[in-house]
């Protein structure tokens, strides 16, 4: 009888940085970058095609090689791969876990921090069914696009102006998603800091 396989996940990289959106802007940490996604937003722009094949074992291997506690898991789709038990080897060598979903497919339960970023503006028709969530974290391009976000449970709610590639269009939505936040102040901004900071 054949040696059975160990499980593999498509990582497309793991590098060490710093948090530059939401609730845990500016923390230090190690990024697990998932390939693949079952959305295709017009706006995204992650490049995740590629990836390796890699092993729980050979994941944390790497993400030990750098000095913070806190793993972020994202993509792509972090939530198409990422199962009990990649999360139980991490939380082995007391790792805190956060991950970064569009909420279309449910996490393990046992992950610490849930960012949910729902595309139900571009997608309104593919429900969001993840059941919890620590933050949520709306890319805004308009305002009618907030609509029901506030029924999906939550501690925190964000708004993140949409980087359109356009510097012009960029500052109208940054002084539209201020203007929101005042207007409704259930809702925080969140900026890119990465990107406004040049954060490799």
């Amino acid at each position: 009888m054949s040696e059975r396989q160990p499980r593999t996940y498509p990582v497309n990289e793991i590098f060490y940085s710093i948090q530059g959106e939401g609730y845990h802007a500016g923390r230090p940490a190690v990024f697990v970058r998932f390939s693949g996604c079952n959305l295709k937003c017009p706006y995204c722009d992650t490049q995740h095609a590629s990836h390796q094949n890699m092993t729980a074992e050979e994941i944390l291997e790497q993400v030990n090689g750098y000095p913070a506690r806190f793993v972020v898991l994202t993509g792509g789709e972090p939530s198409l791969c990422v199962d009990d038990a990649l999360v139980g080897l991490l939380h082995s060598q007391d790792k805190y876990i956060a991950a970064e979903t569009n909420g279309t497919h449910a996490l393990p339960d046992a992950i610490d921090w849930v960012t949910l970023s729902p595309k139900t503006e571009v997608y309104p028709h593919v429900p969001v069914v993840q059941p919890r969530a620590n933050e949520v974290k709306v890319v805004y391009t308009n305002p009618s696009g907030v609509e029901g976000h506030l029924n999906i449970p939550a501690d925190h709610y964000f708004l993140q102006p949409c980087d359109t590639g356009n510097a012009r269009r960029n500052q109208e939505l940054v002084q539209s998603c201020i203007q929101y936040c005042k207007a409704h102040p259930q809702w925080r901004i969140s900026l890119q800091l990465h990107k406004i900071m040049n954060i490799p």
